[in-house]
């Protein structure tokens, strides 16, 4: 009897369990089919909370019942998406968990009528639901090897013979960002190939000391792609260290310490590489004791020469070694602007933008480029956004126009047509812009060719009009002559944060691809506008369709309905979408498709290889008082009026837009557990044709491994914050996925080749070079992003083919 009674009871406690989960999922339903979102919920809802009274009243019943929730989610799940594992596990997790509770035998016994027999009570009460089941486990199974996702394809194989010496650079060296400065990110060493590149081993390891510290902003970052010049590979370090190593075996060489102060008011800390020159024989008078120099841009903006022997500080260049950027600049606001790129040398000069902090105010300092002697550290000129036309240099006294749009990540350039190519961002703040002028409106999200010598403007191609949505062009430019329709035309390739690629003609910025302007929608906060069309590239990575309400995605239903009624909350009709105070989701979101990793190039197969990520965004428009819109940066030492408005930073979260009549809230469109709103894949790597614009293949990349409580390794397809790079040797590279792995792919056909596990995270662009040895290095920087919270770290890692079965060594600082 007593065994009656604890049946009865855990029945009843069941049962009530069910009633109020039915109860909440019914009124959270009914709040989504109020918004304009799917009945599925509420009826659901009401069927659980049915399903548990009947549990509490002993009726059969309720097995019938949630045999009929089973089937219906069953028919719901198809229709909404089809076989898509990954979309299909929260609809159905928490249905069939509780369904084969409900096949429990505390759970059938005191169901039993007691005139009946025991098989005839399972038969009459659970069969329905064991069946309804099966259907379901079924659907989940075919789900596994199903799915819409990714495209196979390949892309044409090697066609000319890559030259050794490409744009000036040996054919083992790596001497720009990009290897040149034409930025493709292209070596046409070959020693590594699809035969042999799982044989890649560890040669060595070397670490920079240099770690996060307390007072550092929350983007501390390893961003570097390294060069290699001779024996010699020059790296940096988030906190500016410049360090030499050497290229065979890793060991330090020399260290340049350039005892930065950071301010808290730093957005970013990261140095994404350093520049190099070498002086001909004829100027080795100009050039002193620094034939050869490295060119280092720092977090407290200064720019420095060190002799690329020593690191010592090369005396000749500005005021013992360094110049002094913000020298002009108006609204000094320790923090507020520095380079966080390597600058481009060319023609004798090294051409320096600048990252101004975003959404802090609408008087920051300016965007200007600037170009310096490399010998002396004389100003050359000056392209002031805010006033183009005038490039000489500013005298003393003089400012240039403060807020102007920056250049903050890497420029490209053509040497031969005297061309440096700048991929610009905005003038602050980002999401709103009812303060900028005609200058601010032409040169923001824009490719700007400037000529070399003189800074003059020589062509202007904008991406984004009245940019709403921080849609700058993180990308570095990609210069490649392809054979388009029967001609060569030199070309520049932008990888942009909304997924297109614009194909232009590098010499005249005319589209080589279609780009028309199409229709967006319209509606701006108070005081704003909106531009009533915006370029489409046919040549693009954006998404096929504006996200649904059934892309929605959550660990459980629970927190899917979550992110479904937040979706609907969010003002949303497709891409371009306007900020808004009611909140708006912003798709592509601030990340982008592409960010600052942009993509590879081999230019002898005129193919691109990519790593396109998917992530949505919201952004929210609080409107502020007078007062506060008229405070400046210099005010905000805390929180005004206790609200959650931040200095500079961070660009998540509240930013206030001091100047500008509202405050911005943006962020990841996440769930209550911190997972994404939007289904998975959120990355892909993809091959591109360049002759043709066509993409011939894209695969889901990466794991959730680092990303989830469990280290499960689901290949669900993972954002990436870093670029590729493209070898001659047809095998892609790239480490920015947000589990710690650097991969390998087939160029041809994108199918993972290799893998090794990292230290840490790997959100940077790695690089390759042949060892004064002739080995093909690939060498690899692992030290993760804040943002991002990936494991943090000071590691730099060179691998190589085995050789003659030496073991491999070891450097560690």
């Amino acid at each position: 009897m007593r065994g009656s009674q604890a049946s009865s009871l855990l029945l009843w406690g069941s049962g009530l369990v069910i009633l109020l989960i039915g109860l909440a999922l019914g009124a959270a339903g009914t709040w989504l089919i109020l918004l304009g979102g799917s009945w599925y919920y509420a009826i659901t809802g009401l069927a659980f909370a049915a399903t548990g009274a009947l549990l509490m009243l002993r009726s059969p019943l309720a097995l019938w019942l949630y045999a009929l929730v089973v089937l219906g989610s069953v028919l719901w799940a198809w229709r909404e998406i089809g076989l898509d594992w990954w979309q299909l596990a929260p609809r159905g997790d928490v249905i069939f968990i509780i369904g084969l509770y409900l096949l429990m035998p505390w759970i059938t016994r005191p169901l039993r009528r007691r005139e009946a027999q025991p098989a005839l009570s399972w038969t009459g009460a659970a069969l329905p639901l064991l069946a309804a089941l099966a259907l379901g486990g079924a659907y989940g199974v075919a789900a596994m090897f199903g799915g819409p996702h990714g495209r196979a394809g390949t892309l044409p194989r090697a066609g000319a013979a890559p030259a050794a010496d490409d744009a000036g650079v040996p054919g083992g060296d790596w001497h720009a960002y990009g290897r040149t400065d034409h930025g493709n990110r292209y070596s046409p060493l070959a020693e590594i190939t699809p035969e042999n590149v799982a044989d890649l081993q560890v040669a060595w390891t070397y670490r920079t000391g240099d770690m996060p510290q307390p007072g550092d902003p929350n983007e501390t970052t390893f961003e570097l792609t390294p060069l290699k010049v001779g024996d010699k590979v020059f790296i940096c370090t988030p906190h500016d260290y410049a360090i030499a190593l050497d290229a065979e075996t890793g060991r330090e060489l020399w260290r340049h310490d350039p005892q930065i102060k950071v301010s808290k008011e730093l957005q970013h800390l990261t140095c994404r590489g350093v520049s190099y020159h070498a002086a001909a024989p004829e100027q080795a008078a100009a050039a002193g004791d620094c034939s050869a120099r490295i060119f280092l841009p720092t977090a407290d903006a200064r720019l420095i020469a060190l002799n690329a022997e020593t690191g010592q500080p090369c005396p000749g260049f500005g005021e013992n070694g360094h110049v002094d950027l913000w020298r002009g600049m108006p609204d000094l606001q320790p923090g507020f602007y520095y380079s966080t790129s390597p600058p481009v040398v060319a023609h004798d000069l090294v051409i320096i933008a600048g990252n101004v902090s975003d959404n802090v105010s609408t008087t920051e300092p300016s965007g200007v480029i600037r170009a310096y002697d490399v010998f002396t550290g004389r100003l050359v000129w000056n392209m002031d956004p805010g006033e183009p036309d005038s490039t000489e240099p500013i005298g003393p006294g003089e400012t240039y126009t403060h807020n102007s749009p920056n250049s903050w990540s890497i420029s490209s350039a053509d040497e031969e047509l005297g061309m440096i190519y700048l991929p610009m961002g905005n003038a602050t703040p980002d999401q709103w812009g009812g303060h900028r002028t005609p200058n601010m409106e032409r040169f923001s999200s824009a490719i700007l060719a400037l000529d070399i010598d003189t800074g003059q403007v020589r062509w202007v191609y904008q991406t984004v009009h009245h940019d709403l949505w921080d849609m700058d062009i993180g990308g570095q430019p990609n210069l490649v002559d392809l054979d388009v329709r029967g001609r060569t035309v030199p070309a520049l390739v932008a990888s942009t944060k909304r997924g297109d690629l614009f194909v232009l003609d590098r010499r005249t910025g005319e589209p080589i691809f279609p780009a028309p302007e199409r229709p967006v929608p319209q509606g701006a906060a108070e005081g704003d506008h909106t531009a009533p069309t915006q370029p489409f590239s046919s040549v693009t990575f954006a998404p096929p369709r504006p996200l649904e309400g059934r892309d929605m995605w959550g660990a459980t239903m629970f927190d899917q309905l979550y992110c479904r009624i937040r979706f609907h909350r969010l003002r949303y009709e497709g891409i371009f979408t306007p900020p808004s105070v009611r909140g708006s989701l912003v798709y592509p979101g601030n990340f982008g498709v592409f960010d600052w990793g942009g993509i590879a190039v081999d230019p002898a197969r005129q193919v691109a290889f990519a790593a396109p990520s998917y992530f949505a965004f919201y952004s929210r428009l609080i409107p502020r008082g007078r007062q506060q819109q008229e405070n400046r940066p210099a005010d905000i030492q805390s929180p005004a009026g206790g609200s959650d408005m931040q200095g500079g930073a961070d660009e998540l979260g509240v930013n206030p837009n001091y100047g500008a009549p509202f405050a911005v809230d943006m962020g990841p469109l996440v769930s209550p557990l911190g997972l994404p709103c939007q289904a998975p894949p959120w990355g892909y790597v993809a091959g591109v044709d360049l002759r043709t614009g066509e993409i011939a293949y894209m695969h889901k990349n990466g794991t959730v491994r680092d990303q989830s409580p469990v280290p499960l390794p689901f290949k669900m397809g993972v954002p990436a914050l870093g670029g590729p790079i493209i070898t001659a040797g047809g095998v892609a590279f790239l480490t920015g996925t947000i589990d710690y792995y650097v991969r390998a792919y087939d160029v041809t056909t994108g199918r993972q080749l290799w893998q090794d596990r990292l230290p840490a995270g790997g959100q940077a662009t790695p690089m390759t070079y042949r060892a004064p040895s002739g080995r093909q290095i690939l060498l690899v920087p692992a030290g993760g992003h804040g943002s991002l919270g990936t494991k943090q770290g000071d590691y730099l890692i060179a691998y190589a083919l085995p050789r003659g079965g030496q073991s491999s060594r070891t450097s560690r600082r």
